[in-house]
């Protein structure tokens, strides 16, 4: 089959952790075609240059620049600009009654209708009449969302707006809206694709929306981090005035909504993302679940050789930065030096930017403190029981061989998605102790220690337990290998990818017709099943005696079974 994969800002021209799970997807099912399309990324110098070599199996690589153009050139006519003061209006409306209710009702029904009708009369009003990158950024769409604040039903915080707060939201719906203007949307674009797959929320799940609005291409849509989570995260009060945040999570709500109801499928990375799903509207049908995979070779050594380890080493490893909390492992760790004097801790890990710097460095002046250099009968003076380190470095050469310098590895943050450094200390087979935070709990499994955060106490009590029973942590590391292997894994995570891939198309009608090397189109390419609607595996209807039974079947668009695409 051929996929449409959408990404933001990153695969394949920028780095980090979400390219490089969509390089391994790409790679590990060489049984399909992609199209790749980068949101928020400009053309490489030459054309077919990528900072990252892409695998046969990628025909093609399109992108759409993080800022569009000063001016895209299109005039509107008068019928073009009545058409976006009205569309832009009904979306302006929506987007100021708020948020989507926790129960459904009336109101939030028609908001959502409202606002879907919208967003998608504007999509076609810039494949008929040009880009919307002028109209957006016009005087009528500040004019437009101005009235919808003042009108009857609009959010208190909405109606006290002035013309600053209003330019500022009307700013940021343009940059949010860029990819109606684009022009993917078509036959020789995601109209050729059996399947669109957004590896994120937002931009790039709107552009499958799209794609799914004209082109009828199904969509998927995987969110590691929830997109909407994140906006709520990053909109604090000090960022705006309470009329723009107000205006922009409810905007980000509505189009988290939309994304949830038009995808066949989501999958979440873990059951946090998923409760945040199901929240914003998402169907539980149509939900499962899929951990991120992670390369579990560069662990086997030290997974294997558990025996490498300090019997009195405690390790933490991760990008320091304040939601890490360090402070509390370091008075935690002054709790444990009182039960077990022979411990030493090992904090391994680089800042994250210029707060991260700040933060290391008062970490590192809250240890000299809290464990000044002077003989205490186990340590002689200059010799802290706590160092701090970097990967690269000649007592940390690997991150493997950070992990298992440990007897016992230990997360303490107070914020966490998915832990990744939590699962590479399992695949290292060490025993953990870890806050309640995140997708911890779901990770661990019972196979490591959980405390509740920002509480040292709790922490030292889980870390000494652990240091005094090493029968205990042999138990508890060869069980988390296990389990990490078993469900943290590329392969599970490509493998599942593969099964949905084919549940999504066995349940799409065909639309592509297979031609020849002539372009001439080739018969009995693609098998004429029928589709079968509802439930495939239903009760089968009651017939009367003596009589055959047969389900009625209608007959509508061919669909090709599994992998027959």
């Amino acid at each position: 089959m051929r996929v449409g994969l959408l990404t933001e800002g990153g695969y394949p021209y920028v780095g980090g952790d979400a390219a490089l799970w969509c390089d391994r997807l790409v790679r590990g099912l060489g049984q399909h075609e992609f199209d790749l399309y980068a949101l928020g990324c400009g053309p490489c110098p030459e054309e077919g240059e990528h900072p990252v070599a892409l695998p046969p199996q990628v025909n093609r690589v399109r992108t759409a620049p993080p800022r569009a153009a000063e001016a895209d050139g299109v005039a509107y006519g008068r019928r073009a600009r009545r058409r976006f003061t009205e569309r832009y209006g009904e979306l302006a409306l929506a987007v100021s009654a708020g948020t989507l209710g926790t129960d459904a009702d009336s109101t939030s029904d028609e908001q959502a209708d409202r606002f879907r009708s919208a967003l998608y009369g504007l999509a076609e009003l810039a494949r008929e009449d040009g880009g919307l990158v002028g109209a957006l950024r016009s005087d009528t769409a500040v004019s437009a969302l101005e009235r919808a604040c003042r009108a009857p039903g609009a959010l208190r915080t909405a109606r006290e707006a002035r013309v600053p707060e209003l330019l500022a939201v009307a700013a940021h719906l343009e940059r949010a809206l860029r990819p109606l203007s684009l022009d993917w949307y078509d036959d020789d674009g995601l109209g050729a694709a059996d399947l669109c797959h957004a590896t994120t929320g937002g931009p790039a799940a709107l552009a499958g929306l799209l794609a799914r609005h004209f082109c009828g291409v199904p969509l998927l849509v995987t969110e590691y981090g929830v997109r909407l989570r994140s906006h709520y995260l990053g909109a604090g009060p000090g960022t705006a005035t309470p009329a723009v945040r107000a205006l922009l999570a409810a905007f980000h709500g509505r189009l988290a909504a939309e994304v949830y109801r038009a995808a066949a499928l989501l999958t979440p990375g873990n059951a946090h993302a998923r409760r945040w799903q199901e929240r914003c509207g998402a169907d539980r049908a149509r939900i499962r679940t899929v951990y991120p995979g992670m390369d579990a070779t560069r662990f086997a050594e030290a997974g294997e050789s558990p025996d490498r380890a300090g019997p009195h080493t405690l390790v933490w490893v991760g990008g320091v930065e304040p939601a890490k909390d360090l402070v509390s492992l370091l008075h935690a760790f002054a709790e444990i030096r009182k039960e077990r004097p022979e411990a030493r801790l090992r904090i391994v890990g680089a800042p994250l930017g210029a707060q991260g710097a700040a933060y290391l460095g008062h970490c590192r002046v809250l240890a000299a403190q809290l464990f000044p250099d002077e003989a205490d009968g186990v340590h002689a003076v200059g010799d802290n029981p706590v160092s701090f380190e970097e990967i690269g470095g000649p007592e940390a050469p690997t991150l493997a061989d950070a992990y298992a310098a440990g007897a016992v590895v230990i997360l303490s943050s107070v914020v966490e998605g998915f832990p990744i450094s939590l699962v590479e200390a399992m695949l290292c087979g060490r025993a953990t102790v870890s806050t309640d935070v995140g997708a911890v709990v779901e990770v661990i499994g019972g196979t490591g220690l959980v405390v509740p955060p920002r509480n040292p106490r709790a922490l030292a009590e889980a870390c000494v337990g652990l240091l005094r029973d090493p029968e205990r942590r042999a138990r508890l590391g060869a069980a988390a290998r296990a389990r990490a292997l078993e469900l943290f894994t590329v392969e599970q995570n490509v493998a599942a990818f593969h099964g949905i891939y084919l549940e999504i198309v066995s349940h799409s009608p065909v639309r592509r017709v297979v031609l020849d090397a002539a372009g001439a189109p080739l018969p009995f390419a693609t098998p004429a099943e029928s589709r079968v609607p509802g439930h495939w595996t239903g009760p089968a209807p009651r017939a009367l005696p003596g009589w055959a039974t047969t389900a009625p079947v209608r007959a509508t668009s061919p669909v090709a079974p599994g992998g027959a695409r």
